[in-house]
Parts: structure tokens; C-alpha cells; sequence
């Protein structure tokens, strides 16, 4: 079987802040004010939608709820698959059961396979289509209204941060009977086109590529159509000739790292080179379960110390959103500090910590230089939080209704003191 091609879909609306998630495709466009992560996003009441609860200090403060977190992999490696392909695995394994109509997934465009394409999957052997890393925006959400039109009931969802805040927000009156939801971690995605630009600085024949990967050895992988494989360390990429708005605004500034809101999260932020997996409720434990004796699983690990690493990342983030010349480590240095890193750096939950810890900065960094106004409602009270350990506190105008206010009845308080409100524990 093949997956069918996607029907023709509405041109986006223009919005100031989107990665086109697909919910301005849609129908009704304007719904967009309800579901859209850049506007006024409400972490504590979706949290409570999909997990029954609010994150609850600890690492929950970084990753969000979760009921208990691994270091996996497939027992035998998919082919074609990123990493081992436990995300199609587990896709695979809701159609093969019947527990779902449809997935809706990305595949790769016909013409170019860094160049992602939303799909509606109706068979297990196909969500082979789905395996591997793409890079672009892709409208998603739009086929929602396929879906429906085919009458699936039942459906399962894999995607990015964005798209899974706008498919919470939109549950309810999507009239499914069944959702599952499945996570990727992302916090940095940019046109296709920039990413071939990307490609064709790290390697003479970038049309030889055909897998890139940011590992949390704190070293790219590429591997190429002739086999071969070569590791960049992160220091030697060549970021400083990328464009000013290589990563849009919305990227720079997004606030759920970890797709939090998902039933599921499959990254590899704190892996420790396998994946990292994080069961969210009990949705999210049926499908890992589904998978019984193919996937491996362990405990994650956590070493070296971040506070430095993020140290020196807020403060060249602060240089950039300043406007000012970055400084640029010295040539003789970088070997020894790529030897380093890897070693003595932060690595499994350490490093997932590390690189939440930045984002939550970055977010702060680049919103009070190009849009202060959008603060107080664009920022979650956990990521104050998460930031606060690095000076960076709310100024006045930068904070919205405290939960206090939002929930009244105690509901409020009762919240905050569970890690949604600005009390919450940030010590791991």
C-alpha cells in the first residue's frame, strides 16, 4: 500500500509569529486565536486537560509531567529510521491493533526528502514513509479536517511542540472518539530551504546527505549516500554564516522544548545515546506497552554540571539579541574545548536540563528586544522559573494574571504550589 496524496489545502493566513502548524489552513482560520502557541499560550489548563494534573516541581519544572522516564531503543533498529524508530514503532503498532483509524504523521515531499509533508497514514506497513529526520514547516493540523472528512474516528497524531499546544487546545471540539498523542522535542526548525543552505556549508556535495542528527555528545552526525559518516563537533558548525533570521522568531522563542502535552515524548535529549522517552499518563503508557519486548528500555543517567554551559550560552544570547558581535572562541581553542565537552559537559538529564535552561532564556533574551509587548503573554510562569536560577526575573509589564487571579477558589494557589505558579521547586 501507499499513502495517499494529501488533498489540496488552503493557502495560510498571515500571522506575525507561526510555523503554520496548519490550524490557519483551515476552515475557519480564526481559531488560530484559540489554538496558537505564540499568542496566549495556557499551559496549567492543558496540562490538566491532557495529564489530569500540573507539573509538580523537580524535573517536572523542566520536562513537565511525566509518570516515569527511560533511555530506549528499538531492540532491532528500523530501517531508514532516525534513531531506532520507536516513534513509528509505536504508530505502527496503534493501526496494527486497530486502536486507531489514522495516523497523522510527516513524510517526505516526492521531490526533495528534507522537505516535510503531512500525511494521513492508514496502514502499518507505511509508517515506514515517516522514518527520519525532515526540516521545514509543515501544516499538519490541516488535516484534521481530512481526517474527518474520511470519518476517522480514532486517531493518532505524531508531532512538534507548536502543532501539539494547537491540537490540545482544539480537542474538544474535534469530535474524535479516541486520541492518542505522540511527542518530538523541538525548539529550533527553519524553511527547507534554509536547511539546504545549512547542508551545503558542512560538506563540497550537500546533495549527498542523508542524515543529520544533533547528538547529545554535543556533536553533529552526517551520514552519506555512500555509507560513510562524519562527526562535527557543535563548536566547529558554521554557525556565524548563517543569516541573522536563519531561525525565525517563533523558534527562538518557543517555550515547550519537551512537548510537554503530549501523551508520549520520543527525543534525545537525555538518552546518553539512545533515545529518550518520556510516558506522560496513562495513554501514553498504553502505547508504550503496546511495544512489549521490541523496545529496550533503562534507567537515564545524569552527569557533569550544566550551570556553566548555560552561563555562557545566556550570555552570548544576550549579545545577539542586543544586537551586538558575538565573541567568537579563538581557532587554537576549539579542538580542546570539543574534546572536552563530551567528557566533563553535562550530559543525559543534565544535558536535557542544560538545554531547557536556554531555551527558557532565549525566549526572555529575544522577546524583550523584538516583541516586550507579547511578554506577559507569551511566557508561562515555569519558565520565569526555569530562568530565574540566571538573574533573569520578570521587569514590570512582563507577566500576565498571576494563577491566583486566572483560577480563582483556591484553584489558583493550588496550582502554583504544584509547580505551575512562580513558587515552584527548580532545584534537580
Amino acid at each position: 500500500m501507499t499513502v495517499k496524496p494529501r488533498p489540496t489545502l488552503r493557502d495560510p493566513a498571515p500571522r506575525s509569529l507561526c510555523t503554520d502548524c496548519g490550524v490557519s489552513r483551515m476552515e475557519n482560520p480564526a481559531l488560530c486565536g484559540k489554538a496558537c502557541q505564540f499568542i496566549a499560550p495556557d499551559y496549567p489548563a492543558l496540562e490538566q486537560q491532557a495529564h489530569g494534573r500540573n507539573r509538580s516541581g523537580g524535573d517536572e519544572t523542566f520536562f513537565g509531567p511525566f509518570q516515569a522516564m527511560y533511555r530506549a531503543r528499538m531492540q532491532t533498529p528500523r530501517r531508514g529510521a532516525q534513531w531506532t524508530g520507536i516513534t513509528t514503532a509505536l504508530g505502527a503498532d496503534l493501526l496494527l491493533k486497530g486502536k486507531v483509524d489514522a495516523v497523522l504523521t510527516m513524510i517526505s515531499d516526492a521531490e526533495d526528502s528534507w522537505r516535510p509533508q503531512p500525511a494521513l497514514v492508514t496502514y502499518p506497513a507505511d509508517m515506514a514513509q515517516a522514518r527520519g529526520m525532515r526540516m521545514g514547516y509543515a501544516p499538519l493540523l490541516a488535516l484534521l479536517e481530512e481526517a474527518r472528512a474520511q470519518g476517522f474516528g480514532k486517531l493518532a497524531v505524531i508531532g512538534i511542540p507548536c502543532q501539539i499546544y494547537a491540537l490540545r487546545a482544539l480537542e474538544a471540539q474535534l469530535g474524535l472518539d479516541r486520541l492518542y498523542v505522540i511527542g518530538t522535542p523541538c525548539s529550533d526548525n527553519t524553511t527547507t530551504e534554509n536547511f539546504h543552505h545549512f547542508l551545503s556549508l558542512l560538506d563540497e556535495n550537500p546533495d549527498t546527505i542523508t542524515y543529520l542528527e544533533f547528538r547529545a555528545d554535543f556533536r553533529v552526525e552526517l551520514r552519506f549516500a555512500d555509507g560513510s559518516q562524519r562527526l562535527i563537533p557543535f563548536l566547529s558548525l558554521p554557525i556565524s554564516e548563517l543569516p541573522s533570521d536563519f531561525f525565525p522568531l517563533t523558534c527562538r522563542t518557543c517555550v515547550d522544548y519537551t512537548n510537554s502535552l503530549a501523551d508520549i515524548t520520543v527525543g534525545y535529549m537525555g538518552g546518553t545515546g539512545a533515545q529518550w522517552l518520556l510516558v506522560r499518563n496513562t495513554r501514553g503508557a498504553e502505547m508504550l506497552e503496546g511495544l512489549g519486548d521490541r523496545i529496550v528500555l533503562s534507567a537515564p543517567d545524569s552527569r557533569g554540571k550544566r550551570a556553566s554551559a548555560v552561563k555562557g550560552f545566556i550570555a552570548n544570547t544576550a549579545r545577539a539579541a542586543g544586537g551586538l558581535p558575538l565573541r567568537r572562541m579563538p581557532d587554537w581553542l576549539r579542538p580542546l574545548v570539543s574534546w572536552l565537552q563530551p567528557r566533563i559537559g553535562p550530559r543525559g538529564l543534565e544535558f536535557a536540563r542544560a538545554r531547557v535552561e536556554m531555551k527558557a532564556a532565549e525566549t526572555i533574551l529575544h522577546l524583550r528586544r523584538e516583541a516586550p509587548a507579547k511578554m506577559k503573554n507569551m511566557i508561562p510562569d515555569h519558565v520565569w522559573n526555569i530562568a530565574a536560577p540566571y538573574g533573569l526575573q520578570p521587569d514590570a509589564g512582563e507577566t500576565g494574571p498571576s494563577l491566583v487571579d486566572k483560577y480563582p477558589g483556591g484553584e489558583g494557589a493550588r496550582r502554583a504550589s504544584e509547580g505551575a505558579g512562580p513558587l515552584s521547586d527548580t532545584k534537580s
